[in-house]
């Protein structure tokens, strides 16, 4: 631990720096940084420019580049760090989830990252109702391990899966249930922190404070009693205030008391303090019980107006959570796939605005009575029949789930508009809510834009961010509105800051809402934790404009270098109108990469690819938990390489290769990113530039060309199969290939499918009818397991299909293009796109549907099909192409699905390949398998399986492959019964499955094929 002022460390540091001045060079100020951080941590220290860029933003619309990076293995790291810093005297900022919207996570300093060690539970006591964690664990990370215990951290924030206590602590926040459980600063109990000068200190009850944190409560507490008739005049009476720092715990200003028994807690002045104050070592939180019952009220209103204006009657019947969900959200959640089913169960005709109303507690019976007076309550209220009440929990969570994705549904729009951060979370009095919506409403006309409103109406605070442009007008308009927006928040005796915290874009306008005499009082409590200013400087106090235009991530100079694409990103080059967020025509926004620029720039840094949930984004985070390898990690890389800010023509550069390379293209963020990035995609355009650049490697040539040779491999198979009986060649192989030893490749059969079934050149007569399907003989399948194509051709004939294998004019099976585009090869894989496409085309026309095995193969023609510039076919190419389970739950649906299954009394453990989740394809698997009688499916909640075509087989990659794999599906795999069914429709999936836990996965064809 830190001495009392500086390590050895920090001591030996400022040796090194005594011999000439500090701020010499900054260059050799952080060469000399890192030196002493390299030689004193154990942690990663990144100075690189990748990896400063990387950190360099957050969920907000600043960017400044910092000093450095440290990530900690231990807490002496960060004791250690904080004095060599300290001895180089250069700023530090703490970092957890890096999700802040108003630029706290960003600054010219040493950033500490807490996320990927200093993430444990490290006390809990449950008789108190306590728990004591490092600052990096994330919430729902938390509230996994308490589950089992009957307890949760209640402040549910809507970033619950990667928000950090340490980050939650430090902004003071909320969550949707705080007229519950109130905000952070009401739950928080202790904080034991380091100080700026080294030492360590613990912040609990003042009455058993001691040390420095004793005398730092004493001189903050006389500051109180100074100030006691300004804090009584100006403080805003409402639950959300986070403006400032917390000088009112001792003379409580909120409605809701700090304590429970009125006794002053010190670490409550730490809360909201954005890091500008202490760094946080540990802290000890409440735990509630979790409620076992709650239920929804879905309340639908015809007018915004009359929403707002219910809010403070509805908030009587004692509900724990009042959310507003405006209408513009409801059909940007109408327009996400995913939200769609979800947010139209709760609707009754077309709302202008709904609220949701949950009440929980111990008991139903008592939940349901209130859910009926909450119908009385509007019924009273002039609208009868307006609630949908939603009393199952999977109906409540998905909904919920909608709600929390909020902010980024809105971020979702396309064009370089976009909703902005800085009046979001103004909270008023409910009695003032209606009126002041509507005036902030105007306000918004008045400068040709609009607002998305939604979230906390329990408490007044509802986040709104106008649509602004911020590389043209946005600026100029940002202070407009705020300086209007502020004169309605003091006019309805609301506060300025009600959630999101200060940072850059809050921190001006302390002053306007605490006055001058307070103002210089946070300045004096800045000046007695920090004397030198080096904790996160600028925030709360001292701050820069919020309109400085030097801090934005789009400041003056930022343009996108010409690029000609290989794929077509014209979609995302597009214009929006601020005031109706219609678009301009794809190809109209005036971006020099043609679209490709404005597709990367959609991450707006949410960090949702951080999470650990069901879901499949991101594996390589997941596997590593480094910045640079998830989605928002390599979108900011991109965006870095593609602006300029990494040299000259870096997209082809190495520093983006390290952080492009273990993206797997699983394709979840495809459809879990709310803001719509494609990292898939956009791996394929990188790897096309890089490849032009560096050239394909024998391993890259042996992978993309294998649909060419693989014909001539079956016909030979003991030869192409040597090196998998031979350790010396598997050896040598790997030298030459990077292709792992250890690993069993897959083997080549000389029964190829197409050699054993009847086929039907392309170029010949089709046939009419809706009962035709053309059964796509993928390469893996084809080539590798011919069984399961055999299998789904005689499941489609017993129920009724006529099954034609089609191939290409000269023979040669049809090829999706797919190991070309996982090789950078665009250009080859146009050439394989546009054969397939006009061999299926004139069978799609005759009504045939085009049915496939391979997940990454069949959607294929639906997704990257539709932007190699194939033309207006490959639309209706996609529109009939469908997985072998969509086809049959279709025709299922249909009536015109004829087979007959006999029963099959096992279990069947199912793994869903990313590629079927990312298309929503798993219901249809689960239907398919439900066919079979007395067949139990049970699915595997699994990321990835880590092999990912390629990926896997390659030795770099094995330990990260490997760590995919264990996360989840090997162990369940491992222990499923001997009897059961393993079940996974990837060709990658299936092997990782035999080589990690040694169990045969069959395709669901297989299974299907077992029961007739």
């Amino acid at each position: 631990m830190a001495s009392a002022t500086l390590t050895d460390a920090g001591r030996a540091a400022s040796e090194a720096g005594a011999a000439g001045p500090v701020l010499l060079d900054a260059r050799l100020q952080a060469a000399a940084l890192a030196a002493d951080l390299r030689k004193h941590t154990q942690g990663e220290v990144l100075f690189d420019a990748a990896s400063r860029g990387r950190y360099a933003t957050d969920a907000s619309i600043y960017q400044i580049e910092p000093v450095g990076v440290l990530v900690p293995k231990t807490e002496d790291d960060v004791a250690a760090a904080l004095a060599i810093a300290a001895a180089h005297r250069v700023p530090v900022l703490a970092r957890g989830g890096g999700t802040s919207q108003c630029g706290q996570t960003v600054g010219a300093a040493l950033v500490i990252d807490n996320t990927k060690h200093l993430r444990e539970v490290t006390a809990l006591d449950l008789e108190h109702g306590e728990v004591e964690v490092q600052p990096g664990i994330a919430l729902d990370a938390l509230n996994a391990q308490l589950k089992k215990h009957g307890v949760w951290h209640p402040v549910d924030v809507s970033t619950s899966a990667q928000a950090t206590l340490g980050g939650m602590a430090g902004n003071n926040s909320c969550g949707s249930r705080s007229i519950a459980y109130g905000n952070m600063v009401h739950n928080v109990t202790g904080i034991d922190a380091w100080l700026a000068d080294g030492s360590s200190a613990s912040f609990g009850l003042f009455e058993q404070a001691s040390g420095r944190a004793r005398e730092l409560g004493e001189a903050v507490r006389a500051l109180a009693e100074k100030h006691r008739a300004a804090i009584d005049a100006v403080w805003p009476k409402v639950l959300r205030r986070v403006g400032g720092y917390n000088l009112d715990v001792f003379n409580p200003q909120s409605p809701r008391p700090y304590t429970d028994d009125g006794r002053v807690n010190l670490a409550q002045l730490l809360v909201g303090s954005e890091g500008t104050l202490a760094y946080f070592r540990r802290l000890r939180v409440k735990l509630a019980p979790l409620p076992a019952h709650r239920v929804l009220g879905v309340v639908n209103f015809p007018t915004f107006y009359r929403a707002m204006d219910s809010a403070q009657h509805i908030v009587g019947l004692g509900p724990s959570a009042v959310e507003l969900v405006d209408r513009t959200m409801i059909d940007l959640a109408r327009a996400n796939p995913a939200f769609r089913p979800v947010i139209e169960s709760a609707l009754i005709g077309a709302p202008e605005a709904i609220l949701l109303v949950e009440f929980a507690g111990a008991e139903q019976a008592p939940l349901l009575a209130q859910l009926a007076r909450l119908e009385d309550l509007i019924g009273e209220l002039g609208l009868p029949n307006a609630v949908v009440p939603l009393t199952d929990e999977p109906s409540q969570k998905a909904l919920w789930e909608v709600r929390k994705a909020g902010l980024n549904i809105m971020m979702s729009l396309r064009g370089d508009g976009k909703p902005v951060s800085f009046i979001e979370d103004c909270a008023v009095p409910l009695e003032h809510l209606a009126e002041y919506t509507a005036a902030l409403t105007d306000v918004f006309a008045r400068h040709g834009t609009r607002g998305t409103w939604y979230a906390h109406a329990s408490v007044g605070t509802l986040h709104v961010r106008p649509i602004l442009d911020m590389r043209l007008d946005g600026a100029a308009l940002m202070r407009e509105i705020a300086t209007e927006a502020s004169e309605l928040v003091r006019r309805f005796k609301g506060a300025y800051s009600g959630e999101h915290g200060d940072g850059l874009s809050r921190s001006e306008w302390v002053r306007w809402q605490f006055g001058s005499r307070l103002t210089e009082a946070f300045e004096e409590i800045k000046d007695l934790f920090d004397p030198q200013g080096l904790f996160n400087p600028g925030k709360i106090v001292r701050s820069p404009l919020m309109d400085d235009r030097s801090l934005f991530r789009y400041r003056p100079g930022y343009a996108i270098a010409p690029l000609e694409p290989a794929l077509d990103w014209s979609a995302w080059d597009v214009h929006n109108d601020p005031a109706t967020e219609a678009l301009t025509e794809p190809g109209s926004g005036g971006d020099p990469a043609r679209g490709f620029g404005k597709a990367v720039e959609m991450c707006n840094n949410n960090g949702h690819c951080r999470k650990f949930d069901a879901g499949t984004m991101c594996p390589s985070f997941r596997a590593t938990r480094d910045e640079a390898h998830g989605t928002r990690g390599r979108a900011n890389t991109l965006r870095l390489a593609l602006s300029g800010q990494l040299g000259a023509e870096a997209l082809a550069s190495e520093m983006v290769y390290e952080a492009m390379e273990l993206c797997v293209s699983c394709k979840g963020c495809r459809r879990e990113c709310p803001t719509g990035v494609d990292m898939a995609k956009m791996k394929i355009e990188f790897l096309h530039h890089y490849k032009q650049r560096h050239g394909h490697t024998l391993r890259d040539r042996l992978v993309g060309h294998l649909p060419r040779y693989a014909g001539w491999a079956a016909r030979f198979p003991q030869l192409a199969n040597l090196r998998n009986g031979s350790p010396w060649l598997a050896r040598l192989a790997e030298q030459m290939t990077g292709l792992a030893a250890r690993r069993q490749l897959p083997a080549f059969r000389r029964d190829r499918f197409t050699a054993t079934v009847p086929v039907t050149r392309a170029g010949g007569a089709t046939k009419a009818g809706e009962r035709r399907v053309v059964l796509l003989a993928d390469t893996f399948n084809n080539s590798f397991e011919p069984e399961n194509l055999a299998a789904a051709r005689r499941v489609l004939q017993a129920a009724g299909y006529e099954v034609t294998v089609l191939v290409g004019g000269d023979g040669r099976p049809l090829c999706c293009g797919r190991t070309y585009l996982g090789t950078g090869m665009v250009e080859r894989a146009r050439a394989e796109a546009r054969r397939t496409l006009e061999a299926l085309l004139p069978h799609v026309r005759a009504g045939a549907a085009v049915v496939g095995l391979e997940p990454s193969c069949l959607l294929t023609l639906r997704d990257e099909f539709l932007v190699l510039k194939l033309g207006e076919g490959a639309k209706e190419l996609a529109q009939q192409s469908l997985l072998f389970e969509e086809f049959i739950a279709r025709e299922v649906q249909a009536g015109r699905f004829q087979a007959g299954f006999r029963p099959l009394p096992r279990t069947a453990l199912l793994h869903g390949h990313c590629h079927q989740k990312a298309f929503g394809a798993m219901p249809q698997v689960h239907a398919a398998l439900a066919l079979v009688p007395e067949l139990q499916v049970k699915t595997i909640e699994s990321s990835c399986c880590g092999m990912a075509g390629s990926f896997g087989y390659e030795a770099a990659h094995q330990q990260v492959s490997t760590a995919m794999a264990e996360a989840s599906l090997l162990p369940a795999v491992r222990a499923a019964a001997a009897d059961a069914l393993i079940v996974a429709d990837g060709t990658s999936c299936r092997h990782q499955i035999h080589d990690g836990a040694q169990r045969t996965a069959l395709h669901v064809a297989r299974v299907l094929d077992l029961a007739l």
